[in-house]
């Protein structure tokens, strides 16, 4: 398979860290995004393919650096995919206004901003994949306490669906993966006694495949990746 150019956003842990190992590995060109990179490997962000960029998505200079780079340095993007996630464990009566818009900041306004932005770069081929979550399928089973979270990875799930009609003609594929939990260190935070069924670094192959052979298959799609409910 022939060299990509790849957006991973949420980076610097978990999955993303992860996906960016995998898709370096295999030859292919990252742009790593995160809030945070000073836990990055030098090894790995010292690696000729993979640029890290300590950048806020939720934010216009966030997403005006991110362009930025992009303009420079690709003609074009082959994958992006929004990893970069938000998770909020409170009781739905204690969760205000305030908490909602801050996880929806990050679940979905940033996915929709930095795809609007990276359109002129988005070719015929290329793969959006957002990462939601099973708590956002209708009918799943549901937890108490991610009223915010839950219902913003529903709303990305819809998103993907939109993007996929409104662009088919340009043949840009837009699709997204409902997780079960994985062990990452966002869940711990949530949920410090419960144990996962997969790993992060096992979920990301499995991402890692789907968002560059998958859109061969899918377009406006929402797969359900889980072993178990949740």
């Amino acid at each position: 398979m022939s060299s990509k150019k790849i957006v991973v956003t949420g980076a610097s842990r978990g999955i993303g860290l992860e996906l960016v190992k995998k898709l370096a590995a295999s030859g292919h060109q990252l742009l790593a995004l995160s809030r945070n990179t000073a836990s990055i490997d030098p090894i790995l962000a010292n690696r000729e393919q993979v640029t890290f960029l300590e950048t806020d998505i939720t934010t216009g200079a966030g997403i005006k650096m991110v362009v930025g780079y992009v303009e420079e340095n690709w003609d074009k993007v082959d994958i992006v995919i929004h990893n970069a996630g938000a998770l909020l464990h409170k009781p739905f009566k204690e969760t205000t206004s305030e908490d909602f818009l801050s996880i929806y900041q990050v679940n979905v306004f940033a996915v929709a901003e930095l795809t609007r932005r990276l359109d002129p770069f988005l070719v015929g081929g290329s793969h959006v994949v957002a990462i939601s979550s099973m708590g956002g399928i209708q009918g799943s089973m549901k937890f108490a306490g991610l009223s915010a979270y839950s219902s913003s990875k529903g709303a990305v799930i819809t998103l993907m669906e939109l993007l996929a009609e409104e662009y088919k003609e340009r043949e840009v594929q837009f699709n997204a993966l409902a997780l079960g939990a994985v062990q990452t260190e966002m869940l711990k935070e949530a949920f410090p006694d419960y144990e996962a069924p997969i790993s992060a670094e096992d979920m990301a192959d499995y991402i890692g495949d789907f968002a560059l052979k998958g859109n061969a298959v899918y377009n406006g799609k929402v797969l359900q990746v889980s072993s178990s409910t949740p």
